[in-house]
């Protein structure tokens, strides 16, 4: 019996070396693909402060990228405070920092308002937007013990991809 291996692709490879999943899409750089996912292993509660993040070399060799892409990933989530340094043990998740409530919605304010200039190309209102928005919230939530088995469902308003003119605005 023959197993299918694939051995080109980032995807395919699920290790107990690399703790989170990185889908690759296309357009998108390798740094910011891994560093997203990495941020979301740790705000889902997948990774927890005190975990250890796999070494750059570890990173390197199994999301098959560049060393030094594999450095300035580690190097970029230590100096935004989600991982650190610690000597003779590694790199580990980090406990987050409490701040206050309006510098952290100030942090994602460029994200929030390219969210909504999209909402609103594609004719979502705000009331669909906001089912979305708890739904996405709900499945990253490490405190829900189901949200490794059910998928979130996602509202009619996200699987539609067109305006609901019909498509006739200009993009």
């Amino acid at each position: 019996m023959k197993y299918f291996s694939c051995n080109k692709c980032t995807i395919c490879y699920s290790t107990h070396v690399i703790p989170f999943r990185v889908p690759l899409r296309a357009g998108i750089s390798l740094f910011e693909q891994i560093v997203y996912a990495s941020k979301k292993a740790i705000v889902s509660g997948q990774l927890r402060p005190g975990d250890p993040y796999p070494s750059v070399r570890a990173l390197s060799k199994e999301l098959k990228i560049n060393p030094n892409t594999a450095h300035k990933i580690v190097a970029h989530l230590v100096a935004e405070g989600m991982l650190e340094a610690r000597p003779g043990i590694g790199t580990v998740v980090a406990v987050l920092p409490e701040s206050s409530r309006k510098e952290r919605t100030q942090l994602l304010g460029h994200e929030i308002e390219e969210l909504v200039v999209e909402a609103k190309r594609l004719g979502i209102e705000l009331d669909e937007m906001h089912s979305a928005f708890s739904a996405h919230w709900e499945r990253l939530s490490p405190d829900d013990p189901n949200r490794a088995e059910q998928p979130a469902a996602k509202p009619a308003a996200m699987l539609e991809t067109k305006p609901k003119d019909g498509g006739s605005k200009e993009r």
